[in-house]
């Protein structure tokens, strides 16, 4: 069988206007699924190829910090 997760993923949201995806990532992150986890890699992966240099260092500072939270908590 041949399951193109990412494709799906695509599929599923490619009709989405900028609330939806909002949304979609809100609830992604505030059930805390770990089912939700690769649509919300795929989200990332598509914002980080559409963000040039200087917001891929911003979302890693980002990132840092929130690591640095997370596992202070």
């Amino acid at each position: 069988m041949d399951l193109n997760l990412r494709k799906a993923i695509l599929s599923n949201i490619e009709s989405n206007d900028q609330s939806q995806l909002e949304a979609t990532i809100n609830d992604a992150i505030q059930n805390g699924e770990e089912k939700m986890l690769p649509g919300l890699g795929v989200l990332f992966e598509l914002i980080w190829k559409q963000s040039p240099a200087e917001e891929k260092q911003e979302m890693v500072d980002a990132l840092e910090q929130g690591v640095k939270q997370a596992t202070a908590e």
